[in-house]
């Protein structure tokens, strides 16, 4: 692990206190709300936002996480904004917006002078319209500032016994369905329980992308032989049609990230 990018990260949040810290709940964030705490002298808290496309089980797991590590975690419920209600091309940087904006306006209200996200170095070589939204509210980045991939920062929460080391990429429930598509609370719901379901079933990771009625899963390396042959094949099918979809389809390209972008 490089220590010269970790102690860059220790000035970087010292630099921003007292902060709040947007978290999700994910790899990065919970690394990053986990080494604030650490830092001496620095006013932290952990602000999880709940909407109608996160899933309770990242609400959950933030919770948790927090309680486990005695961070100060708070957690502000919105609304499902209207601008992403129709799912635009634009909606990440229009989410990132409102969403991120409410949490100025907590930060003003409880007495922090800096809001500071978990977004990584490799975030800013890849599609993230929402970086734009962050960039233009005065959001700080410390990982990606300190040159931290998402490589390192899987390494550095091991070495810290941090049990979300290894756990998958996180998205909100708005990526599993099409752009240009209005979305209804039902197929977020829909989504949520599904994927629920195969992560119980021991295929954590898993995405259900949304087509109408056809679940598209896309599963992570090593498991597409239990979609195909395992025993639970026909149990899988049932349940996600008892869910409400009519077709249950296996991408054979597997688990990608943004894979609703490619169109």
């Amino acid at each position: 692990m490089n220590e010269r990018k970790l102690t860059s990260l220790d000035s970087a949040l010292f630099q921003l206190n007292p902060v709040v810290i947007a978290y999700s709940g994910g790899v990065d964030s919970s690394f990053l709300v986990h080494r604030a705490s650490l830092v001496k002298g620095l006013k932290s808290a952990a602000v999880t936002i709940k909407t109608p496309y996160v899933p309770d089980r990242e609400l959950n797991d933030a919770v948790d996480f927090c309680k486990i590590y005695g961070i100060e975690h708070h957690i502000v419920h919105i609304e499902f904004p209207e601008a992403v209600r129709n799912n635009p091309p634009e909606r990440c940087y229009l989410c990132k917006k409102f969403l991120f904006s409410r949490l100025k306006e907590f930060a003003a209200m409880n007495g922090y002078a800096y809001i500071a996200d978990g977004s990584n170095a490799d975030d800013l070589k890849s599609y993230r319209p929402g970086l734009k939204a962050l960039a233009e509210l005065g959001i700080s980045s410390p990982l990606a500032e300190s040159g931290l991939t998402k490589e390192e920062i899987r390494k550095a929460s091991k070495d810290a016994g941090l049990p979300t080391w290894d756990n998958p990429s996180m998205a909100c429930l708005l990526t599993r369905l099409p752009y240009n598509v209005t979305i209804t609370e039902k197929e977020l719901k829909m989504v949520e329980e599904a994927e629920d379901f195969l992560f119980e079933n021991g295929l954590y990771g898993t995405r259900v992308r949304m087509h109408g009625s056809i679940a598209r899963l896309e599963c992570m390396p090593g498991y597409m032989e239990k979609f195909i042959s395992g025993p639970g094949r026909e149990f899988i099918i049932k349940k996600l049609k008892d869910i409400g979809f009519r077709y249950i389809t296996l991408d054979l390209e597997g688990y990608r990230s943004g894979s609703m972008d490619q169109t």
